[in-house]
Protein backbone atom coordinates (compact mmCIF):
# COMPACT_ATOMS: atom_id res chain seq x y z
CA UNK A 1 0.00 0.00 0.00
CA UNK A 2 2.66 2.63 0.79
CA UNK A 3 4.84 1.27 -2.32
CA UNK A 4 1.49 2.52 -4.23
CA UNK A 5 0.54 5.93 -2.37
CA UNK A 6 4.78 6.76 -3.32
CA UNK A 7 4.28 5.59 -6.91
CA UNK A 8 1.21 7.84 -6.74
CA UNK A 9 3.20 10.90 -5.52
CA UNK A 10 5.95 10.42 -7.71
CA UNK A 11 3.66 10.33 -10.83
CA UNK A 12 1.72 13.42 -9.97
CA UNK A 13 5.20 14.97 -9.48
CA UNK A 14 6.59 13.73 -12.45
CA UNK A 15 3.62 15.43 -13.70
CA UNK A 16 3.87 18.45 -12.46
CA UNK A 17 7.21 18.51 -13.40
CA UNK A 18 6.46 17.81 -16.69
CA UNK A 19 3.98 20.25 -17.69
CA UNK A 20 6.55 23.59 -16.38
CA UNK A 21 9.09 22.03 -18.73
CA UNK A 22 6.52 22.47 -21.23
CA UNK A 23 5.59 25.66 -20.12
CA UNK A 24 8.85 26.99 -20.55
CA UNK A 25 10.47 25.31 -23.25
CA UNK A 26 8.04 23.28 -25.37
CA UNK A 27 6.63 20.10 -26.20
CA UNK A 28 9.78 18.70 -27.83
CA UNK A 29 12.20 19.52 -25.59
CA UNK A 30 10.00 18.69 -22.59
CA UNK A 31 10.18 15.16 -22.43
CA UNK A 32 13.85 14.40 -22.90
CA UNK A 33 14.36 17.10 -19.95
CA UNK A 34 11.98 15.31 -17.67
CA UNK A 35 14.24 12.24 -18.16
CA UNK A 36 17.38 14.42 -17.71
CA UNK A 37 15.30 15.77 -14.05
CA UNK A 38 14.20 12.19 -12.95
CA UNK A 39 17.99 10.91 -13.66
CA UNK A 40 19.00 13.95 -11.32
CA UNK A 41 16.64 13.06 -8.64
CA UNK A 42 16.70 9.03 -8.76
CA UNK A 43 21.02 10.35 -8.08
CA UNK A 44 20.16 12.55 -4.91
CA UNK A 45 17.46 10.51 -3.50
CA UNK A 46 19.77 8.17 -1.21
CA UNK A 47 22.00 11.22 -0.73
CA UNK A 48 19.52 13.34 0.91
CA UNK A 49 18.43 12.35 4.59
CA UNK A 50 15.02 12.69 5.46
CA UNK A 51 13.99 14.88 8.41
CA UNK A 52 11.38 16.23 9.92
CA UNK A 53 10.10 19.51 8.03
CA UNK A 54 7.05 20.46 10.04
CA UNK A 55 7.03 24.23 11.58
CA UNK A 56 6.45 24.62 15.50
CA UNK A 57 6.21 27.50 18.15
CA UNK A 58 9.48 26.49 18.86
CA UNK A 59 10.97 27.61 15.68
CA UNK A 60 12.60 30.45 14.92
CA UNK A 61 15.89 32.01 12.48
CA UNK A 62 18.59 33.70 13.30
CA UNK A 63 19.86 35.25 10.15
CA UNK A 64 23.94 35.50 10.29
CA UNK A 65 27.44 35.91 8.06
CA UNK A 66 29.42 33.09 8.71
CA UNK A 67 32.02 35.04 9.83
CA UNK A 68 29.32 36.85 12.50
CA UNK A 69 31.15 36.34 15.14
CA UNK A 70 35.43 35.56 15.34
CA UNK A 71 38.05 34.30 17.35
CA UNK A 72 41.61 33.81 16.71
CA UNK A 73 42.99 30.20 15.82
CA UNK A 74 39.20 29.33 14.98
CA UNK A 75 37.68 29.43 11.66
CA UNK A 76 34.63 31.44 11.76
CA UNK A 77 31.97 28.68 11.29
CA UNK A 78 33.23 26.74 14.10
CA UNK A 79 33.29 30.28 16.20
CA UNK A 80 29.62 30.53 15.22
CA UNK A 81 28.33 27.68 15.58
CA UNK A 82 30.12 27.57 19.03
CA UNK A 83 28.76 31.20 19.77
CA UNK A 84 25.39 29.70 18.99
CA UNK A 85 25.49 26.48 21.08
CA UNK A 86 26.68 28.55 24.11
CA UNK A 87 23.86 31.01 23.86
CA UNK A 88 20.75 30.67 21.79
CA UNK A 89 20.63 26.36 21.88
CA UNK A 90 17.33 27.09 24.04
CA UNK A 91 15.78 30.14 22.01
CA UNK A 92 16.67 29.82 18.58
CA UNK A 93 15.59 27.08 16.71
CA UNK A 94 17.63 27.58 13.60
CA UNK A 95 20.45 29.38 11.82
CA UNK A 96 20.43 31.67 8.48
CA UNK A 97 23.96 31.12 7.21
CA UNK A 98 24.05 34.24 4.75
CA UNK A 99 26.16 33.37 1.74
CA UNK A 100 28.54 31.53 2.66
CA UNK A 101 30.09 29.94 -0.66
CA UNK A 102 33.16 32.20 -2.63
CA UNK A 103 32.57 35.36 -3.29
CA UNK A 104 33.57 38.48 -5.08
CA UNK A 105 31.22 41.39 -3.97
CA UNK A 106 28.01 42.33 -2.32
CA UNK A 107 29.40 40.59 0.80
CA UNK A 108 28.77 37.07 -0.29
CA UNK A 109 26.12 37.51 -3.15
CA UNK A 110 28.64 37.36 -5.77
CA UNK A 111 28.90 33.94 -6.16
CA UNK A 112 32.16 32.56 -7.86
CA UNK A 113 31.17 28.88 -6.81
CA UNK A 114 27.87 27.63 -5.77
CA UNK A 115 29.07 24.25 -4.86
CA UNK A 116 31.80 25.20 -2.57
CA UNK A 117 32.52 26.89 0.74
CA UNK A 118 34.48 29.74 1.22
CA UNK A 119 37.86 28.46 2.91
CA UNK A 120 37.80 31.82 4.68
CA UNK A 121 35.19 30.68 6.57
CA UNK A 122 35.61 26.97 6.88
CA UNK A 123 34.52 23.28 5.36
CA UNK A 124 31.38 21.25 4.22
CA UNK A 125 32.07 19.55 7.38
CA UNK A 126 31.38 23.25 9.37
CA UNK A 127 28.26 23.80 7.82
CA UNK A 128 26.72 19.89 8.46
CA UNK A 129 27.74 20.18 11.86
CA UNK A 130 25.26 22.64 13.37
CA UNK A 131 22.42 20.70 11.86
CA UNK A 132 22.65 18.88 15.16
CA UNK A 133 21.60 21.35 16.66
CA UNK A 134 19.73 23.84 14.50
CA UNK A 135 17.63 24.18 11.35
CA UNK A 136 19.79 25.62 8.41
CA UNK A 137 19.01 28.00 6.15
CA UNK A 138 20.92 28.21 2.51
CA UNK A 139 20.47 30.73 -0.42
CA UNK A 140 20.13 29.80 -3.31
CA UNK A 141 21.36 33.22 -5.18
CA UNK A 142 20.38 31.78 -8.47
CA UNK A 143 19.49 34.78 -10.20
CA UNK A 144 23.26 36.28 -11.08
CA UNK A 145 26.73 34.82 -10.67
CA UNK A 146 29.97 36.57 -10.12
CA UNK A 147 31.87 37.80 -12.98
CA UNK A 148 34.94 35.61 -11.73
CA UNK A 149 32.96 32.60 -11.56
CA UNK A 150 34.48 29.71 -14.01
CA UNK A 151 31.06 29.52 -15.69
CA UNK A 152 31.47 33.60 -16.97
CA UNK A 153 35.12 33.19 -17.40
CA UNK A 154 34.13 29.92 -20.16
CA UNK A 155 31.73 32.37 -21.18
CA UNK A 156 34.55 35.03 -21.85
CA UNK A 157 36.67 32.58 -24.05
CA UNK A 158 33.17 31.77 -26.51
CA UNK A 159 33.26 28.31 -24.66
CA UNK A 160 30.30 26.48 -26.44
CA UNK A 161 29.05 24.86 -23.15
CA UNK A 162 28.35 28.57 -21.57
CA UNK A 163 27.78 30.25 -24.67
CA UNK A 164 24.04 30.36 -23.57
CA UNK A 165 24.06 30.25 -19.93
CA UNK A 166 24.19 34.33 -19.46
CA UNK A 167 21.60 37.19 -21.69
CA UNK A 168 23.45 38.64 -24.26
CA UNK A 169 21.84 42.34 -25.84
CA UNK A 170 22.07 42.53 -29.09
CA UNK A 171 21.44 45.75 -31.33
CA UNK A 172 19.43 48.37 -29.01
CA UNK A 173 16.29 47.25 -28.03
CA UNK A 174 13.68 49.19 -25.85
CA UNK A 175 14.93 48.22 -22.07
CA UNK A 176 12.55 50.99 -20.63
CA UNK A 177 10.14 49.08 -18.71
CA UNK A 178 12.38 47.15 -17.30
CA UNK A 179 11.95 47.30 -13.73
CA UNK A 180 15.68 48.19 -11.99
CA UNK A 181 16.38 47.50 -7.96
CA UNK A 182 19.68 49.81 -7.86
CA UNK A 183 20.32 52.83 -9.58
CA UNK A 184 23.28 51.17 -11.54
CA UNK A 185 23.20 50.56 -15.34
CA UNK A 186 21.48 47.32 -16.60
CA UNK A 187 23.87 46.26 -19.00
CA UNK A 188 27.81 45.82 -19.34
CA UNK A 189 30.06 45.26 -21.94
CA UNK A 190 32.81 42.66 -21.99
CA UNK A 191 35.04 41.51 -24.22
CA UNK A 192 35.52 37.98 -25.31
CA UNK A 193 37.27 36.29 -28.81
CA UNK A 194 34.08 37.19 -31.21
CA UNK A 195 33.73 40.78 -30.41
CA UNK A 196 32.31 42.48 -27.61
CA UNK A 197 29.13 41.39 -25.55
CA UNK A 198 26.87 43.67 -23.92
CA UNK A 199 25.55 41.31 -21.14
CA UNK A 200 22.41 41.60 -18.56
CA UNK A 201 23.50 42.65 -14.80
CA UNK A 202 20.50 43.54 -13.01
CA UNK A 203 22.22 44.56 -9.82
CA UNK A 204 26.02 45.00 -10.57
CA UNK A 205 28.45 44.52 -13.24
CA UNK A 206 30.36 41.82 -11.17
CA UNK A 207 26.91 40.09 -11.03
CA UNK A 208 25.75 38.40 -13.86
CA UNK A 209 22.21 37.05 -14.65
CA UNK A 210 21.80 33.83 -15.42
CA UNK A 211 19.83 32.63 -18.58
CA UNK A 212 16.67 30.52 -17.25
CA UNK A 213 15.82 30.26 -21.62
CA UNK A 214 18.50 28.10 -21.80
CA UNK A 215 17.35 24.99 -20.24
CA UNK A 216 21.04 23.93 -19.30
CA UNK A 217 21.18 26.67 -16.68
CA UNK A 218 17.61 24.99 -14.60
CA UNK A 219 19.45 22.04 -14.83
CA UNK A 220 22.43 23.24 -13.19
CA UNK A 221 20.41 24.88 -10.83
CA UNK A 222 18.44 22.16 -9.95
CA UNK A 223 21.32 20.17 -9.00
CA UNK A 224 23.10 22.82 -6.88
CA UNK A 225 19.88 23.07 -4.58
CA UNK A 226 19.39 19.38 -4.61
CA UNK A 227 23.23 19.62 -3.15
CA UNK A 228 22.23 22.09 -0.66
CA UNK A 229 19.44 19.44 0.95
CA UNK A 230 22.00 16.92 0.64
CA UNK A 231 23.98 19.18 3.02
CA UNK A 232 21.76 19.98 5.52
CA UNK A 233 19.65 23.00 4.37
CA UNK A 234 16.06 22.63 5.82
CA UNK A 235 15.27 26.04 3.81
CA UNK A 236 16.65 27.56 1.03
CA UNK A 237 16.13 31.55 0.44
CA UNK A 238 15.84 32.28 -3.36
CA UNK A 239 17.65 35.27 -3.46
CA UNK A 240 16.02 38.16 -5.82
CA UNK A 241 13.59 35.78 -7.27
CA UNK A 242 11.57 38.24 -8.82
CA UNK A 243 14.29 39.03 -11.52
CA UNK A 244 14.43 35.69 -12.70
CA UNK A 245 13.06 35.44 -16.19
CA UNK A 246 14.14 37.77 -18.86
CA UNK A 247 11.22 38.91 -21.66
CA UNK A 248 12.40 41.71 -23.63
CA UNK A 249 9.21 43.93 -24.02
CA UNK A 250 8.31 43.28 -20.84
CA UNK A 251 9.08 44.80 -16.59
CA UNK A 252 11.03 41.52 -16.59
CA UNK A 253 9.83 41.00 -12.96
CA UNK A 254 7.02 38.53 -11.76
CA UNK A 255 6.95 37.10 -15.24
CA UNK A 256 4.84 33.80 -15.39
CA UNK A 257 8.03 32.05 -16.35
CA UNK A 258 9.65 32.91 -13.01
CA UNK A 259 6.65 31.75 -11.27
CA UNK A 260 6.90 28.15 -13.04
CA UNK A 261 10.31 28.00 -12.22
CA UNK A 262 9.69 27.67 -8.68
CA UNK A 263 6.59 25.47 -9.06
CA UNK A 264 9.06 22.89 -10.76
CA UNK A 265 11.99 23.56 -8.02
CA UNK A 266 9.08 22.88 -5.45
CA UNK A 267 7.88 19.59 -7.37
CA UNK A 268 11.29 18.59 -7.61
CA UNK A 269 11.98 19.39 -3.69
CA UNK A 270 8.91 17.57 -2.96
CA UNK A 271 10.12 14.10 -4.47
CA UNK A 272 13.05 13.83 -2.85
CA UNK A 273 13.49 16.53 0.22
CA UNK A 274 9.62 16.46 1.25
CA UNK A 275 11.47 18.32 4.28
CA UNK A 276 12.69 21.12 2.41
CA UNK A 277 11.01 24.95 3.02
CA UNK A 278 11.36 27.08 -0.09
CA UNK A 279 11.12 30.76 0.91
CA UNK A 280 11.41 33.62 -1.95
CA UNK A 281 12.98 36.91 -0.97
CA UNK A 282 11.37 39.21 -2.71
CA UNK A 283 11.63 43.47 -1.92
CA UNK A 284 8.19 44.04 -3.67
CA UNK A 285 5.01 45.72 -3.09
CA UNK A 286 2.91 43.46 -0.39
CA UNK A 287 0.44 41.97 -3.32
CA UNK A 288 3.08 41.30 -5.78
CA UNK A 289 4.87 39.34 -2.81
CA UNK A 290 2.13 37.01 -1.50
CA UNK A 291 1.72 36.07 -5.30
CA UNK A 292 4.79 33.38 -4.49
CA UNK A 293 2.69 31.62 -2.68
CA UNK A 294 0.95 30.33 -5.40
CA UNK A 295 -1.99 28.29 -4.83
CA UNK A 296 -1.05 27.71 -1.10
CA UNK A 297 0.10 24.27 -2.39
CA UNK A 298 2.90 24.56 -5.08
CA UNK A 299 5.31 27.20 -4.87
CA UNK A 300 6.86 28.90 -1.94
CA UNK A 301 6.12 27.31 1.72
CA UNK A 302 6.85 30.89 3.14
CA UNK A 303 7.60 34.06 1.82
CA UNK A 304 9.69 37.10 3.39
CA UNK A 305 6.97 40.06 5.11
CA UNK A 306 8.57 42.96 3.62
CA UNK A 307 6.26 45.07 4.76
CA UNK A 308 6.46 44.61 8.19
CA UNK A 309 9.49 46.43 8.73
CA UNK A 310 8.72 49.31 7.70
CA UNK A 311 4.97 49.78 9.00
CA UNK A 312 6.83 48.89 12.03
CA UNK A 313 9.03 51.65 12.19
CA UNK A 314 5.82 54.26 11.10
CA UNK A 315 3.77 52.45 13.67
CA UNK A 316 6.22 53.59 16.56
CA UNK A 317 7.19 57.03 14.64
CA UNK A 318 3.55 57.67 14.88
CA UNK A 319 2.83 56.24 18.21
CA UNK A 320 -0.47 55.04 16.34
CA UNK A 321 -0.94 51.49 15.32
CA UNK A 322 -4.07 51.43 13.07
CA UNK A 323 -1.96 51.23 9.82
CA UNK A 324 -0.35 47.96 11.00
CA UNK A 325 -3.17 46.43 12.64
CA UNK A 326 -5.24 47.01 9.03
CA UNK A 327 -2.76 45.49 7.40
CA UNK A 328 -1.96 42.76 9.90
CA UNK A 329 -5.36 42.01 8.92
CA UNK A 330 -4.89 41.27 5.25
CA UNK A 331 -2.02 38.87 6.60
CA UNK A 332 -4.09 34.88 5.69
CA UNK A 333 -2.36 32.79 3.90
CA UNK A 334 -3.42 30.33 1.30
CA UNK A 335 -3.41 27.31 2.84
CA UNK A 336 -2.08 25.94 6.46
CA UNK A 337 1.19 24.56 3.95
CA UNK A 338 2.64 28.46 4.20
CA UNK A 339 3.05 31.50 6.30
CA UNK A 340 5.42 34.47 6.52
CA UNK A 341 8.46 34.60 7.18
CA UNK A 342 8.57 37.31 9.69
CA UNK A 343 11.47 40.20 10.31
CA UNK A 344 12.16 43.40 11.28
CA UNK A 345 15.80 43.28 10.20
CA UNK A 346 18.10 41.71 7.95
CA UNK A 347 21.56 41.93 6.39
CA UNK A 348 20.01 44.50 4.01
CA UNK A 349 18.31 47.83 4.92
CA UNK A 350 14.48 48.26 5.56
CA UNK A 351 12.86 48.31 2.13
CA UNK A 352 10.35 50.78 1.17
CA UNK A 353 8.81 49.28 -2.15
CA UNK A 354 6.71 46.93 0.27
CA UNK A 355 4.87 49.61 1.85
CA UNK A 356 4.05 51.90 -1.59
CA UNK A 357 0.10 51.66 -1.11
CA UNK A 358 0.05 50.71 2.02
CA UNK A 359 1.45 53.91 3.62
CA UNK A 360 1.36 57.42 1.59
CA UNK A 361 3.80 59.20 0.03
CA UNK A 362 3.99 61.79 2.54
CA UNK A 363 4.44 59.39 5.30
CA UNK A 364 7.49 57.03 3.72
CA UNK A 365 9.08 60.47 2.91
CA UNK A 366 8.84 61.05 6.65
CA UNK A 367 10.26 57.69 7.22
CA UNK A 368 13.39 58.18 5.27
CA UNK A 369 13.42 61.79 6.95
CA UNK A 370 13.48 59.91 10.27
CA UNK A 371 16.24 57.01 9.12
CA UNK A 372 18.59 60.36 7.70
CA UNK A 373 18.03 62.29 11.17
CA UNK A 374 18.61 59.20 13.25
CA UNK A 375 22.57 58.59 11.63
CA UNK A 376 21.00 56.38 9.12
CA UNK A 377 21.60 56.18 5.33
CA UNK A 378 19.34 56.05 1.98
CA UNK A 379 19.77 54.14 -1.17
CA UNK A 380 17.45 54.79 -4.45
CA UNK A 381 17.04 53.22 -7.53
CA UNK A 382 16.28 54.45 -10.68
CA UNK A 383 12.59 55.07 -12.24
CA UNK A 384 11.23 54.39 -15.51
CA UNK A 385 10.95 58.16 -16.55
CA UNK A 386 14.66 58.61 -15.47
CA UNK A 387 13.96 59.93 -12.08
CA UNK A 388 15.23 58.36 -8.32
CA UNK A 389 13.08 57.10 -5.55
CA UNK A 390 13.91 55.76 -2.06
CA UNK A 391 14.01 51.80 -2.51
CA UNK A 392 16.32 51.38 1.28
CA UNK A 393 16.73 52.66 4.33
CA UNK A 394 20.32 51.48 5.61
CA UNK A 395 20.30 51.61 9.41
CA UNK A 396 20.57 49.26 12.50
CA UNK A 397 16.71 49.20 13.55
CA UNK A 398 17.49 49.95 17.48
CA UNK A 399 19.02 53.57 15.77
CA UNK A 400 15.97 53.26 13.32
CA UNK A 401 13.44 53.61 16.62
CA UNK A 402 15.65 55.56 18.79
CA UNK A 403 17.51 58.61 17.84
CA UNK A 404 21.32 58.07 18.98
CA UNK A 405 21.96 61.62 19.39
CA UNK A 406 18.46 62.62 21.50
CA UNK A 407 17.60 62.90 25.22
CA UNK A 408 15.39 59.61 25.70
CA UNK A 409 16.90 57.26 28.74
CA UNK A 410 18.38 53.87 27.74
CA UNK A 411 15.86 52.10 29.74
CA UNK A 412 12.86 53.85 27.56
CA UNK A 413 15.24 53.06 23.84
CA UNK A 414 15.00 49.18 24.95
CA UNK A 415 11.67 49.12 25.85
CA UNK A 416 10.22 50.77 22.55
CA UNK A 417 13.18 48.10 20.45
CA UNK A 418 11.53 45.17 22.50
CA UNK A 419 7.93 46.51 21.75
CA UNK A 420 8.91 46.70 18.18
CA UNK A 421 10.35 42.74 18.23
CA UNK A 422 7.89 41.32 20.59
CA UNK A 423 5.10 42.35 17.84
CA UNK A 424 7.07 40.86 14.91
CA UNK A 425 7.12 37.60 17.16
CA UNK A 426 3.48 38.06 17.89
CA UNK A 427 2.49 37.44 14.20
CA UNK A 428 1.56 34.54 12.35
CA UNK A 429 4.50 32.83 10.94
CA UNK A 430 8.17 31.70 11.20
CA UNK A 431 10.00 34.84 12.80
CA UNK A 432 13.58 35.84 11.33
CA UNK A 433 15.96 37.52 13.83
CA UNK A 434 18.94 39.38 12.24
CA UNK A 435 22.07 38.83 14.55
CA UNK A 436 22.52 42.24 15.62
CA UNK A 437 18.98 42.59 16.07
CA UNK A 438 19.09 40.23 18.78
CA UNK A 439 22.01 42.12 20.71
CA UNK A 440 20.52 45.89 20.47
CA UNK A 441 23.22 46.57 17.80
CA UNK A 442 23.81 50.18 16.70
CA UNK A 443 24.80 51.82 13.48
CA UNK A 444 28.50 51.22 12.06
CA UNK A 445 29.02 54.49 9.93
CA UNK A 446 33.11 53.65 10.55
CA UNK A 447 32.49 50.69 8.38
CA UNK A 448 30.38 52.80 5.47
CA UNK A 449 33.61 54.55 5.26
CA UNK A 450 35.82 52.03 5.17
CA UNK A 451 33.39 50.51 1.85
CA UNK A 452 31.82 53.16 0.79
CA UNK A 453 28.61 51.04 0.79
CA UNK A 454 25.26 51.82 2.66
CA UNK A 455 24.13 48.94 3.47
CA UNK A 456 27.96 47.89 5.69
CA UNK A 457 26.01 49.95 8.45
CA UNK A 458 24.71 47.12 9.92
CA UNK A 459 27.24 44.28 9.24
CA UNK A 460 29.78 44.80 11.71
CA UNK A 461 31.81 41.23 13.29
CA UNK A 462 32.23 40.39 16.64
CA UNK A 463 35.11 39.43 18.42
CA UNK A 464 34.10 36.59 20.29
CA UNK A 465 35.37 37.32 23.77
CA UNK A 466 34.41 41.40 23.18
CA UNK A 467 30.63 40.40 22.86
CA UNK A 468 31.11 37.56 25.73
CA UNK A 469 31.96 39.76 27.59
CA UNK A 470 29.58 42.74 26.95
CA UNK A 471 26.76 39.74 27.51
CA UNK A 472 28.37 39.07 30.99
CA UNK A 473 28.25 42.92 31.56
CA UNK A 474 24.41 43.27 32.91
CA UNK A 475 24.54 47.11 32.70
CA UNK A 476 25.32 46.77 29.28
CA UNK A 477 23.18 47.48 26.18
CA UNK A 478 23.94 44.53 24.60
CA UNK A 479 23.13 42.17 27.44
CA UNK A 480 20.04 44.06 28.23
CA UNK A 481 18.76 43.53 25.27
CA UNK A 482 19.43 39.74 24.77
CA UNK A 483 17.93 39.17 28.04
CA UNK A 484 14.42 40.49 27.20
CA UNK A 485 15.03 39.25 23.73
CA UNK A 486 15.04 35.65 24.98
CA UNK A 487 12.06 36.41 27.92
CA UNK A 488 10.50 37.12 24.39
CA UNK A 489 11.11 33.91 22.51
CA UNK A 490 10.70 31.40 25.51
CA UNK A 491 7.50 32.58 26.04
CA UNK A 492 7.08 32.16 22.57
CA UNK A 493 7.84 28.99 22.37
CA UNK A 494 6.22 28.02 25.59
CA UNK A 495 1.96 27.66 24.09
CA UNK A 496 1.29 26.33 20.56
CA UNK A 497 -1.17 29.38 20.21
CA UNK A 498 2.12 30.76 18.61
CA UNK A 499 2.39 27.76 15.80
CA UNK A 500 3.18 29.52 12.56
CA UNK A 501 0.04 28.08 10.78
CA UNK A 502 -2.12 28.98 13.85
CA UNK A 503 -4.85 31.27 13.82
CA UNK A 504 -4.32 35.29 14.41
CA UNK A 505 -7.06 38.05 15.04
CA UNK A 506 -6.42 41.10 15.04
CA UNK A 507 -8.21 43.35 17.35
CA UNK A 508 -9.17 46.86 18.11
CA UNK A 509 -8.64 47.96 21.72
CA UNK A 510 -6.58 51.32 21.65
CA UNK A 511 -5.42 53.67 18.33
CA UNK A 512 -2.02 53.09 20.05
CA UNK A 513 -2.15 49.65 21.04
CA UNK A 514 -1.29 46.84 18.22
CA UNK A 515 -3.74 44.13 19.79
CA UNK A 516 -3.56 40.88 18.23
CA UNK A 517 -5.17 37.46 19.47
CA UNK A 518 -3.04 34.31 18.49
CA UNK A 519 -5.07 30.56 18.36
CA UNK A 520 -3.32 27.23 17.84
CA UNK A 521 -4.64 25.41 14.73
CA UNK A 522 -6.67 23.21 17.08
CA UNK A 523 -7.83 26.02 18.45
CA UNK A 524 -7.35 24.29 22.00
CA UNK A 525 -4.84 27.22 23.14
CA UNK A 526 -5.30 31.51 22.91
CA UNK A 527 -3.14 34.20 23.93
CA UNK A 528 -3.65 37.81 23.78
CA UNK A 529 -0.92 39.93 22.75
CA UNK A 530 -1.00 43.61 23.76
CA UNK A 531 1.61 46.42 22.87
CA UNK A 532 1.89 49.97 23.43
CA UNK A 533 3.13 51.97 20.78
CA UNK A 534 3.20 55.01 22.27
CA UNK A 535 5.75 57.31 25.14
CA UNK A 536 2.22 57.61 27.12
CA UNK A 537 0.28 55.35 29.64
CA UNK A 538 -3.00 53.87 28.34
CA UNK A 539 -5.73 52.69 29.91
CA UNK A 540 -7.63 50.13 27.87
CA UNK A 541 -10.59 47.71 27.82
CA UNK A 542 -11.02 44.11 27.11
CA UNK A 543 -13.75 41.53 26.61
CA UNK A 544 -11.72 39.20 28.80
CA UNK A 545 -11.83 38.41 32.73
CA UNK A 546 -8.47 37.03 33.58
CA UNK A 547 -5.52 35.65 31.94
CA UNK A 548 -1.85 34.61 32.71
CA UNK A 549 0.98 36.68 32.00
CA UNK A 550 3.24 34.45 30.06
CA UNK A 551 6.26 36.34 31.52
CA UNK A 552 5.63 35.73 35.10
CA UNK A 553 3.38 33.04 35.33
CA UNK A 554 0.90 35.07 37.52
CA UNK A 555 -2.99 35.45 36.82
CA UNK A 556 -4.28 39.15 36.28
CA UNK A 557 -7.79 40.77 35.92
CA UNK A 558 -7.24 42.27 32.10
CA UNK A 559 -11.24 43.50 31.87
CA UNK A 560 -9.33 46.82 32.32
CA UNK A 561 -5.16 47.64 31.99
CA UNK A 562 -3.10 50.18 32.29
CA UNK A 563 -0.39 50.07 29.85
CA UNK A 564 3.16 51.49 30.57
CA UNK A 565 4.80 53.31 27.77
CA UNK A 566 5.58 50.52 25.24
CA UNK A 567 4.79 48.06 27.57
CA UNK A 568 3.97 44.32 26.11
CA UNK A 569 1.37 42.29 27.99
CA UNK A 570 1.32 38.39 26.38
CA UNK A 571 -1.05 36.64 27.83
CA UNK A 572 -2.56 33.29 28.00
CA UNK A 573 -6.44 33.35 27.99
Amino acid sequence: MTFKVNQHKKSMATSEILNHLIFLYGEDQAPQLLDRVQKLLDAYRPRIQMRDGELTERDSILITYGDQVQSQNENPLQTLSRFCKQYLTHSIGGIHILPFYPWTSDDGFSVVDYRKVDSSLGNWEDISAMQNDFRLMFDGVINHISAESDWFKAFLQDDPRYKKYFIVIEDAPDLSQVVRPRALPLLTTFKTPSGEKQVWTTFSADQIDLNFKNPEVLLEILDVLLLYAEHGATFIRLDAIAYLWKEIGTNCIHLPQTHHVIQLLRAALNEVAPHVHLITETNVPHTDNISYFGDGTNEAQLVYNFALPPLTLHTFHTGDAQALSNWARTLTPPSDKTTFFNFLASHDGVGLNPVRGILSNAEIDSLVNKTLAYGGLVSYKHNADGTQSPYEMNVNYFDALSNPNGNESLSLQIERFIAAQAIMLSLTGLPGIYFHSLFGSRGWLAGVQQTGRNRTINREKCDFDILQSELADEDSLRSKVFTRYCQLLNARKSTPAFHPHGRQNILNIHPAVFAVERVSPDEQARVLCLHNVSAQKIMVATEFESATDLFTGRSLPISEITLEPYQILWMRL
